[in-house]
């Protein structure tokens, strides 16, 4: 089930983060103040997704990460469903450029590779690959 996060998410969502050295650092505590949504299961929350509008018809995502153990199961399909078929616009992201999972799910969700920002992650340093997703 997906639905929006809440305040009692955020210690799982700390504890998916930390495994996940491929997503962003995030303070969570400001994730309550943005675009927040988290696939929950019976055990809780196994992922999570936040995002930001930016401009009128433009958002980024942020964040969005899984748990290791619930990773290739359709999770993070499922929270970026969520997100490309909210309002109207363009949807911005950065990924890792040796993210390939990430970098192919978000491929066939209508995403394309749209720049290179190098030296953009300083943990491990890394470029990142810019992707865009547009809606009418």
């Amino acid at each position: 089930m997906i639905r929006r996060g809440r305040p009692e998410d955020l210690e799982a969502v700390a504890a998916i983060q930390a495994e996940s050295p491929e997503a962003s650092g995030w303070e969570v505590g400001g994730y309550l103040e943005l675009d927040f949504w988290v696939a929950a299961e019976a055990e809780g929350v196994v992922g999570f997704l936040v995002a930001r509008t930016v401009a009128a018809g433009e958002r980024e995502l942020l964040n969005l990460a899984v748990g290791v153990c619930h990773r290739r199961r359709g999770v993070g399909r499922g929270l970026l469903q969520t997100l490309v078929e909210g309002p109207a616009g363009t949807i911005f992201l950065e990924v890792r450029e040796s993210n390939a999972a990430a970098r192919n799910l978000y491929k066939s969700m209508g995403f394309q590779e749209v720049s290179l920002r190098r030296k953009y992650y300083s943990d491990p340093p890394e470029a990142a690959i810019v992707m865009k997703f547009h809606s009418c």
